[in-house]
């Protein structure tokens, strides 16, 4: 696409159409897959509970989540009289911007990445850290106790996660010898006895991978790691004083971040695009559907562990980070580079 366009309308030019047109193919889908998201993670948790879920506005409900966005849409904006109005606008735009940045490095397929970049892996870790800015920020220029109490919190959480995140991504790194997201997933081809393309079933790789699944969980403060929206404590979070579309932007910021991290499971452990096994005519379906179909077991699982997993104390939150996580992925980096060091690069005891 991009040559053709360069060859209309030069290169500078063209590079910047084609792009642009690239980048509207991601978001937009993007953007409609949360709503989708939504309203799958409702029914989920309604069938979870004996209950019917979204079933009035539209076929099955279907238009449930863009008649919630048409409400929040036409609701006024209001900004409370002691808070800094320019960053309480515009925290709720950052935390939204970021969840879309990240996906510029997602392969969808083979060649179907619109920044296939070496070193995608760490612009992901570099973007998703960016996200508690727009937390901070908002729970300060609130200036209200609860929503600054959140920020804290949230931050606190997410920079613990991120760290135990980062050596599991070290390992994955020694193991697939790439921080380029489609070489990671290209080393899953039939990586168990030739057959099964996933590094999640390798014995050595199976308990971080389960560590960056809960990882994940805690990193979009989904339940039951959601201590940054404890009602009973916080009214409802970093965002209490928010309303209209600014709230939105952090329920869609939300959900965006929770579609990614369940893309990243996919693409870092358990075969992205790739079929699950090895076999020629599984070849002949997209490697887009692929990867949709692993997102959507990863989401189902998240929806299943807040419908039914009680939420934790911040203590044990924290004591799970630090205490547990962060000596275990410690650990596995050691672990996976001695193996590494003795089988692929034959170095002597």
């Amino acid at each position: 696409m991009t040559a053709w366009f360069q060859s209309y309308l030069g290169f500078e030019a063209g590079w910047l159409v084609a792009t642009l047109i690239l980048i509207l193919m991601i978001a937009l889908p993007l953007m409609l897959a949360v709503a989708m998201i939504i309203y799958a993670d409702r029914k989920i948790w309604a069938a979870i509970a004996l209950r019917r879920g979204p079933n009035v506005v539209g076929p099955f409900g279907l238009l449930q989540s863009f008649a919630d966005g048409l409400k929040v849409f036409l609701q006024e904006t209001i900004i409370p009289t002691a808070a800094n109005k320019y960053l309480f606008l515009i925290a709720p735009i950052i935390t939204f911007t970021v969840a879309l940045m990240a996906w510029a490095v997602i392969p969808f397929g083979a060649e179907m990445v619109l920044a296939d970049i070496n070193v995608g892996l760490l612009y992901i870790l570099a973007i998703s850290s960016l996200g508690v800015y727009g937390i901070v920020i908002a729970g300060w220029a609130s200036n209200s106790k609860y929503p600054f109490l959140s920020a804290l919190r949230a931050a606190a959480q997410m920079i613990s996660y991120e760290i135990s995140i980062g050596f599991i991504l070290v390992c994955v790194v020694l193991w697939s010898d790439s921080f380029n997201l489609s070489a990671i997933v290209e080393s899953q081809r039939g990586n168990i006895l030739g057959v099964v393309s996933a590094h999640g079933l390798n014995p050595l790789l199976f308990p971080i991978a389960v560590m960056f699944l809960i990882s994940s969980m805690a990193e979009t403060a989904r339940a039951p790691f959601d201590l940054t929206e404890a009602e009973s404590e916080l009214v409802a979070g970093y965002q209490t004083e928010y309303s209209s579309m600014s709230f939105a932007l952090y329920w869609l910021g939300e959900y965006a971040n929770v579609i990614l991290m369940c893309a990243l499971n996919a693409i870092l452990f358990w075969g992205g695009y790739l079929p699950p096994f090895e076999w020629a005519p599984l070849y002949l379906i997209p490697g887009i559907f692929w990867l949709f179909a692993k997102i959507f077991v990863f989401f189902f699982i998240f929806s299943w562990v807040k419908a039914t997993v009680p939420r934790y104390r911040y203590d044990q939150l924290m004591r799970l980070g630090w205490k547990v996580f962060l000596p275990i992925s410690l650990f596995w980096v050691v672990l996976v580079s001695g193996y590494l060091m003795l089988t692929r690069y034959g170095a002597p005891l």
